[in-house]
């Protein structure tokens, strides 16, 4: 029977699963089979058979596009805060308030709330996927700066890499992770509910 877990991304660009990774300066720790111009689909179902959902969710973090990539890092965030903490990291509401309104107030909202924040606060990594969305440093004079390759997409692994860790079952919630990114990739909102040992669906506004 055909693997449907990974059918109908609509929002992943249709290029190779290996040119968006070496895009984003990421590589794979499995060895893949699966000729270089596989899709993403293709490479997720056979990184699903190789047990191997780090890769997963790194495949997935180059492969959703800024604003879905962003958001996917919002609700692994809500994992890490609670649903409804008393008060909402800074750096997490700005990266809320730009997924709800992309533009470059509220991108540079995220860029000061990363710079005030805590050292121990976590969600800086959404709010730093935010400041590096275009593959540049910033709005601005800063637009004409290249970040380094990859810096959001690596911000959002990150945070999702954190979120693993909520989870009653580190290797359980890796895979509900992977299967959130993959349903805002068929363009939902990711509001899936935990697996088996968990019990709350992730709460939080869609974009």
């Amino acid at each position: 029977m055909m693997n449907t877990r990974f059918a109908d991304l609509t929002k992943v660009p249709n290029q190779p699963a290996m040119r968006l990774l070496a895009m984003a300066n990421a590589k794979l720790d499995t060895k893949l089979t699966s000729p270089a111009n596989a899709t993403v689909e293709v490479v997720l179902a056979e990184l699903e058979q190789a047990d191997a959902p780090m890769d997963m969710l790194r495949l997935m973090s180059v492969a959703l596009p800024a604003r879905e990539r962003v958001w996917w890092a919002c609700l692994a965030a809500r994992d890490v805060t609670g649903p409804d903490p008393e008060v909402v990291p800074p750096p997490l509401a700005a990266s809320e308030a730009w997924v709800r309104k992309p533009s470059d107030a509220t991108r540079d909202t995220a860029r000061l709330a990363v710079e005030v924040a805590d050292i121990d606060d976590d969600t800086v990594l959404c709010a730093s996927a935010v400041v590096y969305c275009d593959e540049t440093l910033g709005t601005g004079e800063l637009a004409q700066y290249p970040a380094p390759p990859g810096a959001s997409q690596t911000s959002a692994f990150g945070m999702n890499i954190v979120a693993m860790g909520t989870g009653s079952d580190v290797m359980e919630m890796a895979h509900h992770l992977v299967d959130r990114a993959v349903d805002i990739a068929r363009g939902g909102n990711g509001q899936i509910p935990l697996l088996q040992n968990d019990q709350a669906a992730i709460e939080g506004t869609a974009p």
